[in-house]
């Protein structure tokens, strides 16, 4: 390889082999694997050397050395750009990686369908206490179907928090086959795009009090960390349902807790925790009225091809010098552009 060599990192393995057969396409980018279980100092000369970083998306995945921030970022000055495996960016400080002159994209909408179609279920399990049922039947005889009787969901009104790619498929799931009254709340999206996606735009206290199922699908920030507290889910309608596909950390779990144990809530389904996998012990578990998951909303085999997709492609995007379709930083474009002439001059660029 020779000095003007465009490198790629990545720890373990891709969400799908797809990604590398697309990344075979391009046979000027040398693309290393890395090993969590070979020694740091080995995998610190790779990343050192990378242009590009190739980052898993999520922090209970990760050690904490190989999460960019500006420790990470201090030891790897030929980085241009960092790409997340998935649509969060958890791993990603991208104010600091904005202040640097580097990139960051994300696989957003790749996991839309299998984290909707999730959220749906977790819904419709808990409306009609399939889950509670199940558990039922199988530890004892004689169960009296009466002791079961659930809810209908068509009619009733759904509360979105955050309408991306996702709250966008779950829009249009609950108003189109059940009829659902679609409220959501999302500041950083225009009127007509709640037109768009077919939802009524409403402040998030009002959200609470009038959904009766609140379904989260923003991203965890410092502006939703904890959004969800005792005094959110105390606004929530008696007898709501609260869902969380999203991040573990944007709720918070000792007073969703309270919220169920006191008769308040009528369930939870909850797939994203504080600590991933959560512990069997954990008081959420210990509730007939909680569905829970390991974060399983958005690896369908489907999403996993095609997040591993939308990242080999935009992977070379950037390395031919195009602009991705996927910034989360675009204001550094311009800066990152200087920086690949720099780095290759017009090496590959279309």
């Amino acid at each position: 390889m020779t000095e003007a060599s465009k490198r790629l990192v990545f720890f373990e393995a891709w969400a799908d082999p797809v990604g590398e057969t697309i990344m075979a396409r391009d046979p000027s980018i040398d693309v290393q694997r890395l090993r969590f279980a070979d020694p740091a100092a080995q995998n610190w000369q790779a990343l050192t050397a990378a242009h590009v970083y190739h980052v898993r998306s999520s922090r209970d995945e990760l050690a904490d050395q190989f999460a960019v921030d500006a420790a990470f970022l201090a030891r790897c000055p030929n980085l241009l750009a960092v790409s997340t495996m998935g649509a969060g960016y958890d791993t990603v400080d991208v104010a600091t990686c904005s202040r640097a002159g580097v990139i960051v994209v994300n696989q957003s909408g790749g996991n839309a369908e299998a984290v909707a179609e999730h959220a749906l279920g977790m819904m419709l399990t808990l409306a009609k206490r399939i889950g509670e049922s199940d558990r039922a039947i199988r530890a004892r005889a004689g169960v009296e179907r009466q002791d079961f009787i659930g809810h209908n969901i068509e009619g009733k009104t759904v509360g979105i928090v955050g309408l991306g790619n996702i709250g966008r498929r779950v829009a249009e799931l609950c108003g189109s086959l059940f009829k659902m009254r679609v409220i959501a709340h999302d500041p950083y999206i225009s009127d007509r795009d709640f037109a768009e996606r077919g939802a009524s735009r409403v402040p998030f206290e009002e959200l609470l009090a009038a959904a009766d199922f609140v379904t989260v699908h923003c991203p965890r920030t410092e502006e939703t960390e904890n959004m969800l507290d005792a005094e959110a889910f105390g606004r929530m309608k008696s007898g709501a349902v609260f869902i969380n596909t999203a991040r573990g950390g944007i709720h918070d779990e000792a007073a969703l807790f309270a919220g169920l144990d006191s008769g308040h809530l009528y369930g939870a389904g909850v797939d994203v925790w504080a600590v991933e996998p959560p512990a069997p012990d954990h008081p959420l578990l210990s509730l007939d009225n909680v569905l829970a998951s390991p974060h399983t909303a958005g690896i369908s085999h489907e999403s996993r091809y095609r997040i591993a997709q939308f990242a080999g492609e935009q992977l070379l995007d950037i390395f031919a010098g195009r602009r991705p379709p996927r910034l989360i930083n675009p204001e550094v474009w311009p800066i990152f552009v200087e920086r690949y002439e720099a780095t290759f001059g017009n090496q590959g660029k279309s």
